[in-house]
């Protein structure tokens, strides 16, 4: 599905990613984690052919980047991350933005088909949200745009789906209806790679993980391999005990360097 190989990223002196290899393959679905400034979005963007490395390999789909054209791939990826919500209208409402996902506009400037319209009331119904189809995207909480994001992504069918830390800025109640709402694609033909710095967001869907600290991969695995204490020691400068509960790590701060 995507293949990562010898990925180098340099940007003036700055070493962005050193020598970093992700493989993920179809029925896997990946959380990048590390520190703020690690490389992890950097990395989403090279899935996305946004950025391009200065070594190394991208193979996303059966496509190498670089040997193809990089839009016709992006057709079969979603994507959520804040960045992009930043280009949206707040005046639109809410079933207009989760339809713009079925062409990758960022907005309608003709009359949307009804057959669209159709498709994004469900996708809104499967979050949860069709109470608020009619409201401008302003008028949400920063849960419910989340959602309605994840909902807009998902109207294309993509074969993968990438979420550069969806769960930013939510408090706990909102967070963890996020949540709810993403490990239920487990339910769908869909891969899933999910950036965070932020463990106890690892649900039960996520089958692997890679730890990035400083642009070096510490660690790439299955998830009950990779998350242990020393891993994360090494990827956040802190000592901590981990426990799993219902298949999601939760970890206790003991101290610091």
């Amino acid at each position: 599905m995507i293949h990562l190989s010898g990925i180098h990223f340099i940007r003036g002196e700055r070493h962005i990613l050193d020598d970093v290899n992700v493989h993920i393959e179809s029925g896997e679905h990946w959380v990048l984690l590390g520190r703020n400034g690690s490389g992890k979005t950097t990395l989403l963007e090279m899935m996305n052919g946004y950025e391009f490395p200065t070594r190394g390999t991208v193979d996303v789909l059966g496509n190498r980047y670089g040997q193809c054209d990089v839009r016709e791939v992006r057709k079969k990826i979603g994507y959520i991350s804040q960045s992009l919500f930043e280009k949206l209208n707040l005046n639109d409402l809410v079933i207009e933005v989760v339809a713009t996902g079925e062409y990758a506009y960022l907005r309608f400037y003709e009359e949307i088909p009804q057959e669209v319209k159709d498709r994004a009331f469900a996708m809104l119904e499967r979050v949860r949200l069709p109470h608020l189809a009619g409201q401008p995207l302003g008028t949400l909480s920063q849960g419910e745009r989340k959602k309605v994001m994840l909902a807009r992504s998902l109207m294309m069918q993509p074969d993968i789906l990438i979420m550069d830390e969806p769960a930013a800025g939510l408090d706990l109640y909102e967070r963890e209806l996020l949540l709810a709402d993403i490990n239920d694609l487990s339910k769908q033909d869909i891969t899933v790679v999910y950036v965070t710095h932020h463990i106890e967001e690892i649900v039960p869907l996520f089958t692997h993980v890679a730890i990035i600290e400083q642009g070096k991969l510490i660690a790439a695995g299955r998830k009950e391999e990779v998350l242990t204490p020393e891993n994360i020691r090494q990827a956040f400068a802190i000592d901590i005990s981990l426990e799993w509960y219902q298949d999601r790590p939760w970890i206790k701060v003991i101290g610091g360097k």
